[in-house]
């Protein structure tokens, strides 16, 4: 059976399940995955939070043939189950992903789990720059979809880039955004609040912005440009609520304790980049992938 059947019927058998009448607990936190810990309460109402119909449904797409040995292994470092889940994502939601890459590592999960029952929007680079590695990225990234028209044919590709593609969606019609590792590219080029006022444009009243990237030391001096590629996350915090989000939560599920941040060229020293190439590379292995952080934001609800 196809994966984009296989999560249709998973979501559909899930959700009758559910509806049974048999008392339901709270399914229990994978043993990897830390609690969050609370930040800032909501302003109002209730946030959104993954149900067990697509939770299973996650399941299955990552463990679909469709992924490559590489992004799979690539799972013990960016736990996409419980990363997703503290989000709260759910199957039917409007998401938007900032800056999918040339690559599309989370478009292998978020397009086939949003396909039938949500909407995918990967919202990327501005196809009217004049930069190569932008224009190459962008061509990578298309290629990648038009291969498995199976999975990806319902994604919807915009672009958010400074300063001239700031309106990738209609104001207000996405529940949930998630940006992977990119917050440090904005600093460093003076675009976080344009970034961030434009995400905070784009969600619904009430919608949720979750945001993961490197960790810097936070015993070290604050760098606005992040030139490291590590970011200070009480200063990450400050950028994203100037915006006006809300912070909700925080959490470890990201945390890598053997990232010791301290590298001559950055954080592109570890894995997956290898900046060094060869040269002690059995010890950056055993670090593996930076130490991050993972934090979940509010859209304010209207009044």
């Amino acid at each position: 059976m196809a994966l984009a059947a296989v999560v249709t019927a998973v979501v559909a058998m899930a959700t009758a399940l559910g509806g049974c009448g048999a008392p339901r607990s709270k399914p229990a936190a994978p043993a990897s995955a830390p609690a969050a810990a609370p930040a800032v309460p909501p302003a109002s109402g209730t946030l959104p939070r993954s149900d067990a119909a697509t939770l299973a449904a996650l399941d299955a797409v990552l463990a679909g043939a469709h992924r490559s040995d590489a992004n799979r292994a690539r799972d013990l470092w960016r736990h996409p189950r419980e990363t997703l889940a503290f989000f709260g994502i759910r199957a039917d939601m409007t998401v938007m992903e900032i800056w999918p890459g040339a690559g599309g590592w989370y478009t292998e999960v978020l397009a086939p789990l949003l396909r039938d029952h949500g909407r995918y929007i990967a919202a990327g680079w501005d196809p009217s720059s004049e930069s190569k590695f932008v224009q190459d990225g962008i061509r990578s990234f298309q290629a990648k979809l038009a291969g498995n028209p199976a999975l990806y044919d319902r994604t919807q590709v915009t672009a958010l880039q400074y300063p001239g593609a700031l309106t990738p969606v209609p104001p207000g019609s996405v529940d949930l955004v998630v940006t992977f590792r990119n917050l440090h590219n904005w600093m460093a080029r003076d675009e976080a609040p344009a970034m961030l006022q434009a995400i905070f444009t784009a969600l619904k009243p009430g919608g949720i912005l979750g945001i993961v990237d490197h960790r810097a030391d936070p015993n070290a001096a604050v760098d606005p440009k992040a030139r490291t590629g590590y970011v200070n996350e009480q200063y990450a915090i400050g950028l994203v609520q100037a915006a006006g989000f809300v912070l909700v939560a925080s959490s470890e599920i990201n945390a890598n304790p053997r990232d010791t941040r301290d590298y001559d060229l950055g954080v592109w020293t570890l894995p997956p980049t290898w900046r060094l190439g060869d040269k002690d590379r059995e010890r950056y292995a055993a670090i593996g992938e930076s130490d991050r952080f993972t934090l979940k934001f509010a859209k304010p609800p209207a009044r």
